[in-house]
């Protein structure tokens, strides 16, 4: 017995711990996978490398792709996430989930120059640098074949980010970037973990500046699947910029959750306009009118944006959209009864109107995001 189980640890006593870990988020990218793991072995041969591929489950079999090649390749390693979608969260768990003191951050879609990455890590280990940054936007660097409106995107993100985080970085977009690992573990705990673009999170978090350098590359097209840039993304920015000026006691969902609620204001009185002015209804029937649309509206714009990692379909859209209603209504009443309570008291009318709608506006996301917008259980 006692042969037996050395036998069995003499395999892990020769085990060691990689240099580099390349982490790569994925969702639906199963056609990328060989070619860009192809493409990094040859650009990290001679340095002890592992690969992580953090999939949100992919309905295209992005996971199972990746296991079958690592029946064969040692380096490969997949981590499977449930319920739950997002790819600065995802590079997060994957950067904690590695023991090598050097993590590099890119994407699956084969838009970054693998290349690049043994200069990075050189870099790294010769120079007294917290990271390096594969850059779009120094001397040498290109933004490839991006339409205009990509393009002017790109450029206000990037001014907005810049005065966030006050440092001379030129792509504080970059989603290439290699890092020390004691940087990430100094400061995940205080990030946002919001949206798409981690490495502005990562500045705009650590507790000091960080010693950086930028390398220039070219953009390359996308070979294959769908790209993942649409509004929801540049609104995921915004709210994660947003957050990050007034402080992280303050979930990013419900900074989303009540934006969206003050543009259904808007929404109210425009369709009570026009239903009491317009179209002469009395006023309780184009108040009842307006805020049924003005509560459908807040419940697609959250489904759209605020819960985009948990978006409802299908029938669950009409389930989601009765609870809204619903819990919203309840909303409404605590609302006005709060309100007409504080003025009752003090006859502070702004004040009270304040309170209500901040209570109202509480109540809402809390009980949505319970009963509306839930995870799905696990299996």
């Amino acid at each position: 017995m006692p042969e037996a189980t050395l036998a069995d640890a003499a395999p892990l006593s020769r085990c060691r711990t990689p240099t580099l870990a390349v982490v790569v988020p994925t969702y639906n990218e199963a056609e990328n996978v060989p070619i860009l793991v192809a493409r990094l072995e040859q650009a990290l041969a001679g340095i002890d490398w592992e690969l992580i591929f953090v999939d949100d489950d992919s309905p295209d079999g992005t996971a199972q792709r990746v296991r079958a090649i690592a029946c064969t390749n040692p380096h490969l390693r997949v981590l499977q996430r449930i319920g739950r979608r997002g790819l600065s969260s995802a590079c997060i768990e994957g950067m904690l989930a590695t023991s090598a003191p050097f993590v590099a951050v890119m994407d699956a879609d084969l838009q970054h120059d693998e290349g690049l990455l043994p200069e990075m890590l050189r870099l790294l280990r010769s120079e007294p640098l917290d990271l390096v940054v594969g850059s779009r936007y120094v001397s040498g660097g290109e933004v490839g074949t991006w339409d205009r409106r990509r393009a002017s995107m790109s450029r206000l993100a990037t001014r907005l980010g810049q005065r966030l985080i006050k440092a001379d970085l030129k792509d504080p977009m970059s989603g290439f970037f290699m890092l020390r690992a004691e940087v990430l573990q100094g400061c995940v705990r205080d990030m946002s973990a919001v949206g798409y673009k981690i490495l502005l999170d990562l500045f705009a978090t650590h507790p000091g500046p960080l010693r950086f350098r930028e390398l220039p590359y070219r953009f390359r097209p996308r070979e294959a699947g769908q790209s993942k840039l649409d509004n929801a993304v540049l609104w995921e920015y915004l709210l994660m910029l947003i957050q990050k000026w007034i402080g992280p006691m303050i979930p990013a969902r419900f900074i989303a959750f009540s934006l969206i609620g003050a543009s259904g204001v808007l929404v109210h009185m425009l369709v009570l306009w026009l239903a009491f002015k317009l179209a002469g209804s009395s006023f309780l029937v184009g108040q009842t009118i307006a805020a049924l649309v003005a509560m459908t509206s807040n419940f697609f714009l959250n489904n759209l944006l605020t819960y985009s990692d948990m978006r409802l379909r299908g029938w669950d859209l009409l389930r989601g959209w009765l609870s809204f209603v619903a819990a919203c209504s309840i909303g409404a009443l605590a609302n006005v009864g709060i309100a007409s309570w504080l003025f009752q008291a003090h006859s502070f009318w702004v004040l009270s109107a304040l309170a209500g709608i901040l209570v109202g506006a509480v109540w809402n996301y809390a009980v949505t995001a319970v009963y509306t917008w839930k995870r799905p259980k696990a299996a």
